[in-house]
């Protein structure tokens, strides 16, 4: 359930949930508007497939009941009205040894543990894992929030396939076989930098992966591979696949974003591309003018304040505690500052917002049709846009979606509907392969 105070309003639509307002949005007066889009926002279930996690704040010391400075946990949640959060169990791109291959494979066994430490000993009573879209309508009916699991860059597979089967086991429900940086499943799209490939699409081992995440039940990915394996992704896949955390590159060309070629063999394939809210994938020129003056202004407040600002580079050099320590001392200063970087900053170079982020939703409704798209915002992982900027704002977006004519409908196909619809018809998929042997 959401946060309480949607109860009155929720109560007001109970017998006109199934019927169009009375009023067109245009009509509305801000009131009628803001009281209309909370009462959709109740009803529907809102999903946001990809928001990485750090294990430090799965410990039974530290955790997601409290109100951490995280962008997602489920104070934030409860607060914002997002239903399922899907925690990545990310890891960075290594090398291709059997080495790296073990460390990863450690750094993913530490995020699968975590998340079922979460859900299973910290706080069973406030969040559970959904493994199926039935599982996800159960468990928003019985009031708790729901936690899902997918797998960014396929690194930990290392050359044991047998891994696949174990994951979909431990919870995962989708997988991407690279990240920044070829992984020995497939090239990344990392590789437009300097048109430098190390498979020219996937691997044959890659092309292993996808039968299996086939036969099990994994969605497949396209979020960080190349275009060229993704494009064979799409080809090989015998159930349909999702990019989790991707925006429109026709609107904002970086290679992060699908081209209007992809998507239109997502449209074929009968997959989803969960629309990212992340500044630089949205709007790259806004976000670096918008960068650049923050950065000018937080220098002069850091100064005064006599709070030591640190570069790249000594970052880099920090260990993980530290680096969490000054960011934490970091957003503790920019809140104490906020309402004064926001005036200065946005006096001359606005930040990537809802609205932005909504263009790109437009866009790819346009282009695909509406039951391709989907919603997402990389919180925890540099995603996150002004009005969403971590999930207690998560109306905001129905709100914007309201406004632009769209109705309660179509809002829980592109919160909800139209991935679970995908994570149906692949594990259906599965059953089929596994029944034929």
């Amino acid at each position: 359930m959401k946060k309480l105070t949607y109860f009155l309003i929720a109560l007001a639509f109970v017998f006109t949930a199934c019927e169009p307002p009375q009023k067109s949005v245009e009509e509305m007066t801000e009131a009628e508007l803001m009281e209309y889009a909370k009462g959709i926002h109740e009803r529907v279930i809102t999903l946001d497939t990809h928001d990485d996690i750090n294990t430090s704040n799965f410990t039974v010391e530290k955790n997601y009941t409290e109100r951490l400075s995280t962008q997602v946990n489920l104070p934030k949640m409860v607060e914002g009205g997002l239903d399922v959060a899907w925690f990545v169990v990310y890891t960075g791109q290594g090398d291709l040894t059997d080495e790296g291959f073990a460390r990863a494979y450690e750094n993913a066994d530490d995020k699968f543990k975590a998340i079922h430490r979460l859900a299973e000993e910290i706080a069973p009573d406030k969040i559970e894992i959904a493994y199926n879209s039935d599982d996800v309508r159960r468990i928003n009916a019985a009031g708790k929030k729901i936690a899902m699991i997918g797998i960014e860059n396929g690194y930990p597979v290392g050359n044991d396939i047998a891994r696949v089967k174990e994951f979909y086991e431990r919870g995962a429900r989708y997988m991407s076989l690279s990240h920044n940086g070829h992984s020995q499943l497939s090239d990344s799209n990392t590789g437009e930098r300097d048109s430098v490939w190390l498979h020219n699409g996937l691997s044959d081992l890659g092309r292993e992966v996808i039968a299996e995440m086939n036969k099990w039940g994994i969605m497949i990915d396209l979020s960080h591979p190349s275009k060229v394996a993704n494009m064979e992704m799409m080809r090989l896949s015998k159930a349909p696949v999702i990019a989790s955390h991707s925006a429109a590159r026709a609107m904002n060309d970086v290679s992060r974003n699908l081209d209007d070629e992809q998507l239109m063999m997502l449209k074929e394939n009968g997959g989803v591309i969960q629309t990212v809210a992340f500044r630089s994938y949205v709007n790259s020129e806004k976000n670096s003018a918008n960068r650049a003056k923050s950065t000018e202004v937080m220098a002069a407040i850091a100064e005064e304040a006599g709070f030591e600002m640190k570069q790249r580079s000594e970052l880099r050099a920090m260990s993980t505690e530290e680096r969490t320590t000054y960011a934490e001392a970091l957003s503790n200063m920019s809140a104490k500052y906020e309402d004064r970087i926001a005036k200065q900053v946005n006096a001359e170079a606005p930040a990537v917002n809802v609205s932005d982020f909504a263009d790109h939703i437009d866009y790819l409704v346009n282009k695909i049709g509406l039951k391709h798209v989907g919603i997402s915002s990389d919180f925890d992982g540099g995603g996150g846009v002004e009005g969403w900027s971590d999930a207690s704002e998560t109306f905001n977006v129905t709100l914007e979606l309201v406004k632009r004519g769209y109705t309660e409908e179509e809002i829980g196909m592109m919160w909800s509907g139209n991935l679970l619809r995908v994570l149906d018809e692949v594990q259906a998929k599965a059953k089929e392969i596994q029944t034929a042997g």
